[in-house]
């Protein structure tokens, strides 16, 4: 059977779609912001805020009504999500015990494994605190300095936090401003979740991760993403051998998007199959229906660590080209310091560089770059002007301070 052959147009709104951003915001709520994590849809946590936290962007892209602290309750109130990794990503708390194998393989990592035997000391110090005084943080240690050299922290006993989160004996309870709290595993999640899965099981429950993380892989993304999950060597061969297998079983299919090499196989989880040719005929999936606005409606900003903008994929999806440019010295910024995409209907159409000023409830705009070839008509300056109103909204402010003239600053004030 030949592979399904999609459009530019399909390709992108899959993609939007599998993470809750198009047609509109899929969820709302509390119970929205849960609901969007165990369909799958990628946060990563990032301790800066110059607008807002980019995982608190991420969700009130995708959630009606998101304010942060539905994240904060989830989290560390009702345990129902946690977050773990390299790169800090939330996670429902129903796949703890998958991960609890990615866990115990980054505790026996030789970087890993030197620190413990070498700071036995720093480890036990901080497990008896904790277990005897509940949850505790970097600053509530002395610790010996560790120099510069590593980001983790400075301190011996920071460092010893990071590794017995990363191994898993620890978990985040809670934060104190910007800095994680550490509890013991067993008192913060539930014990239907506080187990372990099998190696192979958790194999076989990662290898299926990609379909979802980053919609239509080809064979190489599938390879890094399974790689980068589990934190094991994935050779080629492997993972051709666990393609083929996925294909053989009918798990997944094989699918092919105009404009690309016919070698370059995209796969989609077969059970994905009816919404894209939904998708193809021209019409929104069932389970696709927005609260609220939809994207034509009212533009959405997008986080800087969006999954499907971020690390280059703006410019292979959107044609749009994206950069986060914190990391960058200030000489070399072509945008501005905090630059955030924004989505338009399935394009991304403009960028915006901004700083929130808290005490004077204003949201200042350094800079806005529109694409070429967009019409700034009133429907484009319609949806732009809701999606700001959102936006402040969302920010809790009273104003929008810069920008287009035609973002008409006096309808913006709240």
């Amino acid at each position: 059977m030949p592979a399904l052959l999609l459009s530019r147009a399909t390709w992108r709104r899959f993609i939007l779609g599998q993470q809750g951003l198009w047609p509109g915001r899929r969820w709302q709520g509390k119970a929205g912001v849960a609901a969007a994590l165990r369909h799958g849809c990628v946060v990563q946590i990032d301790p800066l805020s110059v607008v807002a936290h980019s995982h608190d962007l991420a969700l009130q892209a995708r959630v009606l009504d998101y304010q942060p602290d539905f994240l904060d309750e989830l989290l560390f109130k009702d345990h129902a999500a946690f977050d773990y990794g390299g790169a800090v990503f939330i996670h429902p708390i129903q796949e703890l015990p998958y991960w609890r194998v990615v866990m115990e393989r980054n505790r026996r990592r030789e970087r890993w494994a030197t620190f413990a035997e070498q700071h036995s000391g720093a480890i036990a110090e901080v497990r008896a605190a904790i277990t005897e005084r509940g949850p505790l943080g970097g600053r509530d240690f002395k610790g010996k300095s560790v120099g510069r050299g590593n980001y983790r922290g400075t301190k011996d006993t920071g460092l010893a936090l990071y590794y017995l989160w990363f191994s898993g004996e620890l978990m985040t309870a809670g934060r104190r401003r910007s800095e994680r709290l550490y509890d013991l595993r067993e008192r913060i999640v539930p014990p239907e979740w506080n187990t372990v899965a099998a190696p192979d099981e958790a194999d076989d429950f990662f290898a299926l991760k990609p379909f979802m993380r980053w919609g239509l892989p080809t064979a190489r993304e599938f390879r890094n993403g399974f790689a980068g999950m589990i934190e094991r060597p994935v050779d080629e061969a492997e993972a051709m051998e666990r393609l083929t297998a996925l294909l053989a079983a009918g798990t997944i299919a094989e699918v092919q998007v105009e404009g690309q090499p016919t070698t370059q196989t995209r796969y989609v989880l077969s059970a994905h199959l009816p919404d894209l040719e939904t998708l193809q005929a021209g019409r929104v999936p069932a389970g696709w229906q927005s609260r609220g606005p939809s994207t034509q409606d009212e533009m959405r900003v997008l986080a800087p660590l969006e999954i499907v903008s971020a690390r280059g994929r703006a410019q292979s999806l959107f044609d749009f080209e994206y950069l986060w440019e914190v990391y960058k010295p200030a000489s070399q910024r072509r945008w501005g310091y905090y630059t955030l995409p924004l989505l338009w209907g399935d394009r991304l159409v403009a960028r915006f560089d901004s700083r929130l000023d808290r005490a004077g409830r204003t949201l200042n705009l350094l800079g806005f770059w529109m694409e070429e070839g967009v019409p700034q008509d009133e429907p484009f300056q319609a949806a732009l002007r809701a999606g700001f109103r959102r936006f402040l909204g969302f920010l809790d402010v009273d104003r929008l301070q810069g920008g287009p003239a035609y973002l008409d600053l006096e309808a913006l004030e709240l």
